[in-house]
């Protein structure tokens, strides 16, 4: 069953990311670094691999001269979330961890 498991998401970090903005419309580089204590580089990374996924986007904007960046999971990456959180139910259910 283990198999069912979009490596995607179940890298942790990436999971923390894609819980997070499961939780609101979009969230800052800033908060999302903040409250998932990642540095800049680790945040980037991550963020860069779901994006390639489709599972979020990224908007770049600026307000003044500093650079924004926010994020927000796609319908894609809520589909692909809740059918996550679906196999890991199913393997919690049958107690094999294989």
């Amino acid at each position: 069953m283990m198999n069912e498991l979009d490596a995607s998401i179940h890298q942790p970090t990436r999971l923390r990311i894609m819980m997070l903005l499961a939780g609101v419309d979009s969230a800052d580089f800033n908060f999302l670094r903040t409250t998932l204590a990642l540095t800049n580089g680790n945040l980037s990374v991550h963020t860069q691999r779901l994006e390639e996924a489709g599972y979020i986007t990224v908007v770049k904007t600026f307000e003044g001269r500093i650079p924004r960046t926010s994020y927000s999971l796609t319908q894609v990456g809520r589909e692909r979330l809740d059918k996550y959180w679906a196999a890991m139910d199913a393997i919690r259910g049958s107690g094999q961890f294989e």
